[in-house]
């Protein structure tokens, strides 16, 4: 048999060659099962310790002399099943306990033409999700055309029924956009550009992503963060409601 198979059901090198070497002899002696297992003595008496607790040997004397044997082989289903039980009983506790704890967030950093079209494949990851953006007063799309928008983001966004919702500055060169924005899946508002004088787009999507974007830079940096992806949502909607 091979000693992985019992490693992998929680038990160690040494006490799957001390079990083996149980099963094989039948009733022995502590000295047999040394010999035919290779390991110390002194370790096989703290392996046999460890497989009694485990309920898989028991021993019995014989005038002076101590005698060990296998239990039910069927006892590791038992044992496994009780710790399956254990496990499923601490879990919420261990999930109340690491909700306590300061979580920090993740964060990436991507730049040039790929790095960038990366990014856009990740907003793809989350169909049927709201993205809340900030649009800054011009995409200087650089290496980035306006193409692959066009012919592979905007339709594959389509295609995953995943909506914008937009804020964006009231400049000429972005307004142009906001008479299209509807087929492209986005409701858009205009803030004053003289109030939102911003040159990188922001976007709040997934469950807990936030991304920054600098078009002219080709970088982007990608937070990975509930609580910040709340605040930056919660920051958005209240603008949102707030404008006509």
């Amino acid at each position: 048999m091979n000693i992985k198979d019992l490693k992998s059901v929680g038990i160690s090198d040494t006490e799957a060659r001390v079990y083996l070497a149980v099963l094989e002899l039948g009733e022995t002696t502590i000295a047999r099962v040394a010999q035919k297992s290779g390991i110390k003595r002194s370790t096989t008496y703290l392996a046999l310790d460890s497989l009694k607790e485990a309920a898989l040997i028991s021993q019995i004397k014989k005038g002076k002399k101590t005698f060990i044997y296998a239990e039910d082989p069927r006892n590791l289903e038992k044992k496994m099943e009780e710790r399956k039980q254990t496990i499923s009983r601490i879990i919420p506790e261990l999930l109340s306990i690491s909700n306590l704890i300061d979580k920090k967030p993740i964060v990436r950093y991507f730049e040039g033409t790929e790095g960038l079209k990366e990014v856009f494949r990740d907003v793809l990851r989350f169909p049927d999700k709201e993205v809340y953006a900030w649009f800054p007063r011009k995409i200087n799309y650089k290496n980035i055309t306006a193409e692959y928008f066009d012919k592979v983001y905007v339709p594959e966004r389509k295609k995953k029924n995943i909506w914008y919702k937009a804020l964006i500055p009231s400049s000429s060169d972005m307004k142009r956009r906001i008479d299209e924005a509807q087929k492209d899946l986005i409701a858009a508002k205009t803030i004053p550009e003289a109030s939102f004088p911003v040159d990188v787009e922001t976007l709040v999507y997934g469950d807990n992503k936030i991304c920054l974007i600098s078009y002219e830079e080709e970088i982007a940096i990608v937070i990975e963060s509930k609580k910040i992806f709340d605040m930056m949502k919660s920051t958005f909607l209240l603008i949102w409601n707030l404008l006509p």
